[in-house]
């Protein structure tokens, strides 16, 4: 049997028990641009790459802030991801207006996967393909949650999604353990060193092509962007150069041979008095 006979609608399942329409939507958020978000024990962080289809245009937006302590990095579908974002701070105005309080950010996540939700069980229309991170601090601490189009959500250490996120992710797995006690300065720079192993080589990360986004302890949410990034660019330089010296340091000279370490002989014609 072929695949096309299953995919028409996300209502039909295949005989091995998958539903491709959401595949196909998971799929348009491993071709998004990359976003990474990590959180240490005050602060959650969301970094995303920026990009533009010409060079005519001008970079999407893909961090987007909900409330003073959420908000959302966006890989897939920008339309799908402002419809989502904006049913997100609908939630968060409720909660105030009605309990005057923020809303806690697990509260809003299994409402907004509810909502993504609805679309894979009904006849005639498409899941959202998007895939989102959500970083939040509320009385519970810091958060950072994945939101995927079949409607899970996980609650994450550390998380990358969208095009060659596989690196990022690697290095996440590395530096994990540097995490939970990271200050402010640190975790951003975390953050952009992750981001920038999603880049191709021939590519730079630079001020223009990715912003950050930090929310935490006593501080509301901070978006970063274009010069006020220079200065986290420049430790990431800074702590490249560092490293690389200690390498160096750590580098043991290589032994002299036999013949360097013995002494010469001197020759007939050395040992004549001129």
């Amino acid at each position: 049997m072929y695949r096309n006979q299953y995919d028409h609608d996300v209502s039909i399942w295949s005989p091995q028990g998958r539903i491709f329409q959401i595949e196909y939507a998971m799929e348009a958020v491993k071709q998004g641009s990359a976003t990474v978000g990590l959180k240490s024990k005050d602060y959650a962080v969301l970094v995303a790459l920026k990009r533009s289809s010409s060079e005519l245009s001008s970079y999407q937006k893909k961090i987007i802030s909900i409330d003073d302590h959420v908000v959302v990095s966006i890989a897939g579908l920008t339309s799908d991801g402002r419809l989502l974002s904006s049913f997100m701070r609908d939630e968060c105005l409720d909660s105030k207006y009605v309990y005057d309080l923020p809303l806690p950010v697990s509260r809003l996540v299994s409402s907004t996967t509810e909502k993504m939700q609805k679309p894979t069980k009904v006849y005639g229309r498409r899941p959202f393909g998007v895939g989102l991170l959500v970083a939040g601090y509320d009385s519970q601490g810091a958060h950072i949650y994945q939101l995927c189009p079949s409607a899970n959500f996980y609650d994450c250490k550390a998380m990358s999604i969208g095009a060659r996120s596989q690196s990022a992710r690697t290095y996440l797995e590395r530096n994990l353990e540097k995490f939970p006690e990271s200050t402010y300065e640190e975790i951003i720079v975390h953050g952009l060193q992750a981001l920038r192993e999603c880049l191709p080589n021939e590519q730079e990360l630079n001020n223009k092509n990715c912003t950050v986004a930090i929310v935490g302890k006593d501080k509301p949410l901070t978006i970063l962007d274009n010069d006020d990034i220079v200065p986290f660019l420049a430790l990431i330089d800074q702590t490249k150069k560092t490293k690389k010296s200690e390498e160096d340091e750590d580098t043991p000279m290589e032994p002299q041979s036999a013949a360097d370490s013995e002494p010469t002989e001197p020759s007939g014609d050395d040992q004549m008095e001129t």
